[in-house]
């Protein structure tokens, strides 16, 4: 499953996408016009930077090339597009955990809901933002009721979390039934374009409301 559209690099006349690696994570896909062997790339999970795969040779493929497609394809949603093959690339076999778990991806990339959480959070350069989902879901624990009497019963964050989240997907969704698993998943799978993790904001503010309401 291929997670952004194809773009076009400046760097090197090349296009790229990104990949769900079998292994989790995300990867970088090059490929370069009159080169049948793509360039790969795993994209580090703490700095956001590419790793080059040993086989992909950097005065072909550098790491700007990498850098840029990155920065291209970044916080946009996972969507199914045709395979890219090459006669010269073999690719590795998956395990049935590595291909189950895939499956499932694309289960919930495909659904309904997940597609209305994308929508209702897509800025206007059509990207997934999750300054607006942070904003949205912070608005919400601080308006809901139910959010308030958690904070004031010091309930712990990530319960406080959960309901805020999930509530505001069933509302956003329009499926009141999305259980917790479901929305799990979605969160997941939205959580993999963000390497300062999801709900950060939400996270920080969940705790300075707590540490308010402790010292009342």
């Amino acid at each position: 499953m291929i997670r952004t559209d194809v773009v076009k690099l400046t760097v090197i006349p090349a296009s790229a996408f990104r990949q769900k690696l079998p292994a989790g994570g995300s990867g970088i896909v090059i490929m370069r016009e009159g080169i049948a062997q793509p360039g790969l790339a795993s994209i580090s999970k703490t700095s956001g930077e590419p790793i080059l795969s040993p086989n992909t040779k950097e005065s072909v493929y550098p790491a700007e090339a990498f850098k840029e497609a990155i920065e291209l394809t970044a916080r946009m949603p996972y969507k199914k597009q045709s395979t890219v093959r090459s006669k010269k690339l073999t690719a590795p076999k998956e395990t049935k955990e590595e291909a189950d778990a895939l499956k499932e991806e694309a289960k919930v990339a495909d659904s309904e809901e997940y597609r209305c959480i994308i929508s209702a959070y897509t800025d206007k350069y059509g990207k997934f933002s999750y300054e607006l989902l942070n904003k949205d879901l912070i608005k919400f624990a601080h308006t809901s009721s139910v959010a308030r009497k958690m904070f004031a019963d010091m309930a712990s964050a990530a319960d406080i979390r959960k309901y805020v989240v999930r509530t505001k997907f069933r509302n956003i969704t329009g499926n009141s039934e999305l259980s917790d698993d479901e929305v799990n998943k979605i969160a997941a799978l939205l959580d993999e374009m963000n390497p300062k993790g999801l709900f950060k904001d939400l996270n920080d503010d969940i705790r300075k409301k707590l540490k308010e309401a402790k010292g009342k």
